[in-house]
């Protein structure tokens, strides 16, 4: 597994793509750029989408833009249903204005571009799909038919076909192929090289970039250059994790068998995993990316020490306020934070937002945007209710 999915990565680490500049290239400066602020964020499922999530939200209030955020009382702009424009509250008034698109959708572009500028950034995030149907077979044990009725995840993965039916497809949506229906296709289709080879070329066309959850600090500092944005408009905690001890071991035929049922899925990241490390090469090169890493890391560790009290996640039955608490799902025990006690008001509020679990955020910004509408309800106190406070 190692050697298919790094050796893009190390074949490229072990060679020199420097080219030396001309006189004349050292004289030219370099361009200008400018923060793109129209950017669409495909949310998928178990990919660290959650810490972009936060990322996007908080670059959305420091430049004042409007997110697309779901109507009524969702905190997902229609998922699993293929998106529509009218998922997005105030559609119908604000039109084709909104800056920011990152909660949750099956992917749908015509639909997408009624709501998003022309000029939109769009990027998404896939994850090796081993460790991510396990953490999905945790995540959603009590929701998935496939999953509620096998033992774990590696039964279920000796006979998946005993446990999984298509025509319980919608209910069984994380349990094959996740990633392939939230860009919007049929995660039951047929491995065919023509059709995987058709959409692979209808999402390089329709995304700006893919990143890989699996070098998430590499995916930031690409983000950052694609975005022409600041290093801490990428600065994360990582947000809804779980604890270790909810993490079941795969056995080497449970690995095998999910690259042959979730194939799709399977394909599609191996693609992007490879074009991802030719896009580094080709945009900022392996050197400047290792270093550029260094300073988001060090920058990263500078914030946990001024914010967290316990400088790293806690359980959740170690979480002092309750409004911090992340959403808990199936068998996973999603980790949190505690601040520090004594933060000045204004660190505080950064620190507050850089540990805000989704739905308190998706809840807030909708409570500002949106103040004459009902407020979206967590079932948890809340931090503060308007931008005032």
């Amino acid at each position: 597994l190692g050697l298919t999915c790094l050796s893009g990565f190390f074949h490229m680490k072990n060679k020199s793509y420097r080219i030396p500049k001309s006189h004349e290239e050292l004289l030219i400066p370099p361009t200008p750029c400018h923060a793109k602020t129209n950017v669409m964020f495909l949310k998928t499922h178990k990919t660290a989408s959650s810490t972009v999530l936060n990322i996007m939200f908080r670059f959305a209030e420091r430049y004042n833009l409007t997110v697309a955020l779901p109507a009524d009382q969702l905190f997902h702009l229609g998922y699993p249903r293929t998106f529509v424009a009218h998922f997005v509250e105030g559609f119908g008034t604000i039109g084709q204005n909104y800056n920011i698109m990152c909660n949750h959708l099956r992917f749908n572009p015509l639909e997408v571009k009624r709501v998003m500028a022309a000029n939109t950034f769009y990027f998404s995030i896939l994850r090796n799909p081993i460790p991510l149907l396990e953490s999905s077979y945790i995540y959603y044990k009590n929701n998935v038919p496939a999953f509620r009725s096998s033992k774990n995840v590696n039964e279920f993965l000796a006979s998946p076909t005993k446990y999984y039916h298509p025509a319980n497809y919608r209910e069984n949506i994380y349990a094959r192929n996740i990633m392939w229906f939230d860009f919007g296709y049929n995660n039951n289709a047929d491995d065919d090289t023509k059709y995987i080879q058709a959409v692979l070329e209808e999402i390089e066309q329709n995304f700006h970039l893919i990143l890989i959850a699996d070098y998430f600090d590499e995916s930031m500092i690409l983000l950052k250059h694609a975005l022409c944005w600041d290093l801490d408009d990428v600065i994360y905690f990582k947000l809804n994790s779980r604890s270790q001890d909810t993490v079941q071991t795969l056995s080497p035929e449970s690995e095998e068998q999910i690259k042959a049922w979730c194939s799709l899925d399977w394909k599609l990241y191996l693609h992007f995993n490879q074009s991802f490390w030719r896009r580094i090469e080709e945009t900022i090169g392996l050197e400047v990316l290792e270093k550029e890493v260094g300073h988001l890391r060090t920058r990263q560790k500078e914030l946990m020490e001024t914010c967290l009290s316990e400088q790293e996640a806690v359980r959740k039955d170690h979480i002092r306020n309750r409004a911090l608490l992340p959403f808990q799902s199936g068998a996973a025990n999603i980790l949190g934070y505690n601040l520090k006690q004594d933060l000045d008001n204004r660190t505080l509020r950064t620190c507050q937002k850089m540990v805000m679990p989704e739905l308190q955020y998706t809840s807030y910004l909708y409570a500002v945007q949106h103040p004459h509408k009902k407020r979206k309800e967590v079932g948890l106190p809340l931090l503060w209710t308007s931008r005032q406070e």
